[in-house]
């Protein structure tokens, strides 16, 4: 509802308590650097724990647990190819606010101006 009116009306109103819970739980889920790489590769492709264990250079048990947060908290997507779990960020939505958190940190650090 929020995010998609255009009026500007949008701001005037706080969003439902349920749907900041929700979100600020997402949000809580990205504050740690491990979690939002892993999140980052897995909104390219699938990975299974070992994989992403790889590519991160994380222990697969510490993987593992930041998947099943990341799961809880909605962000995570996973099914099953025979005997490997394979994992995906969840939805364009999950994309998009990785994108924007880091165009947001590369504005801070670059000292570039902030744009809408």
């Amino acid at each position: 509802m929020y995010a998609h009116d255009e009026s500007g009306d949008q701001w005037s109103q706080l969003p439902p308590a349920a749907q900041v819970e929700v979100a600020t739980n997402s949000l809580r889920m990205l504050a740690d650097p491990g979690r939002m790489r892993m999140l980052w590769l897995l909104s390219g492709e699938e990975y299974d724990v070992a994989s992403l264990a790889e590519a991160i250079g994380i222990a697969r048990p510490a993987v593992s647990q930041h998947l099943a947060k990341l799961r809880l908290a909605g962000l995570v997507s996973q099914r099953r190819n025979g005997r490997r779990v394979l994992y995906r960020a969840r939805g364009g939505h999950v994309r998009r606010l990785l994108v924007e958190a880091m165009n947001a940190a590369d504005h801070h650090l670059h000292d570039i101006p902030d744009h809408d």
